[in-house]
């Protein structure tokens, strides 16, 4: 009979942007029902500072969570709550990810409120993303339908910043994660959600990961009721690839891991996309399935798929 981790004080360090603060209150309360005491530690990141350029050109997603991990390793915080998609590939020496929780719907939305999908979109219109990778999946879709007259422009912000872009008119249609407008109950503003075989996801969409520093066996212990075991070895999977292809938001990379039947107890196939960012080569598609049950099979199938990526002529740095 396994024993019950002792009574915990915790402190979650998050960003304080709304989706981010849904993110950590809910792991708080999970850690609370388990008799733990749990506060938060709102925090503003560079990521959340920098508004006026994309991602790719000032330092990539990790800038969502450097400030988080000082917090770590200052003591001032015991475990950070990220979206998962923001995690870099590489952790800081004495961090680690040390539970991954249910994912959410990993696909993404498109939110718009005149278009109901891209084939409606008006003559000259502008559609906004973040995301190098969707726009590589959203110009695939768009030379398909012979729409070179539609313009794809950066769009930043939290969540509801970008709405209300949106809403002012900057943009006939906007590209979201449906999971942070499940979130915060804005499941009204999407228009459509996008088939994996449309819009690709980004490797760790959906999820939720916990990071703390290594020498904390007692915080592990006590979120390791939280963790979810078929997301974990799916995001794992996803995440090996973007590893493998030296990955960052400066790459347009989607990974995706599907299970086939029961989790655990079934296939998982993994499909990944991969695009030039200036549009010289035709996007890459692939993918490839095993039988997966610990994380060194997970990631043994992200590395296959590297291989296939890179055969169909995808290019990026090797990982280090």
């Amino acid at each position: 009979m396994s024993q019950t981790p002792a009574a915990l004080q915790l402190t979650i360090a998050t960003r304080e942007s709304r989706l981010a603060l849904w993110q950590a209150e809910h792991v708080q309360s999970l850690l609370r029902a388990q008799g733990h005491a749990v506060e938060l530690l709102g925090m503003t990141t560079q990521g959340d500072q920098i508004l006026d350029r994309a991602l790719s050109k000032v330092g990539g997603k990790g800038l969502f969570v450097k400030e988080l991990e000082v917090a770590l390793e200052q003591g001032r915080a015991d475990l950070a709550v990220h979206s998962l998609k923001d995690v870099p590939m590489e952790l800081p020496e004495g961090f680690e990810l040390a539970c991954v929780m249910e994912r959410e719907d990993p696909r993404d939305a498109w939110v718009s409120p005149t278009c109901a999908g891209i084939e409606d979109l008006p003559p000259d219109a502008v559609v906004g993303t973040s995301s190098l990778r969707r726009v590589v999946l959203l110009r695939a879709a768009l030379e398909r339908l012979g729409r070179a007259d539609v313009r794809i422009e950066p769009l930043r912000g939290n969540l509801d910043t970008r709405l209300r872009k949106l809403d002012e008119g900057q943009y006939a249609a906007i590209v979201l994660a449906a999971a942070g407008l499940k979130r915060l109950g804005l499941e009204s503003r999407i228009r459509k959600v996008f088939s994996p075989e449309e819009m690709l996801p980004a490797a760790g969409q959906g999820a939720l990961g916990i990071e703390l520093r290594q020498d904390r066996p007692e915080v592990a212990a006590a979120l390791a009721p939280l963790a979810h075991p078929p997301s974990w070895l799916a995001v794992a999977a996803e995440r090996a690839v973007s590893r493998g292809m030296g990955g960052s938001c400066s790459m347009p990379l989607a990974a995706f891991a599907a299970w086939q039947g029961e989790p655990l107890a079934s296939a998982l196939r993994l499909a990944a996309a991969w695009g030039d960012q200036e549009g010289r080569i035709p996007l890459v598609r692939v993918q490839a399935e095993a039988v997966v049950n610990s994380l060194a099979e997970a990631e043994a199938l992200g590395a296959r798929v590297v291989v296939l990526l890179r055969q169909g002529g995808a290019t990026g740095p090797a990982a280090a």
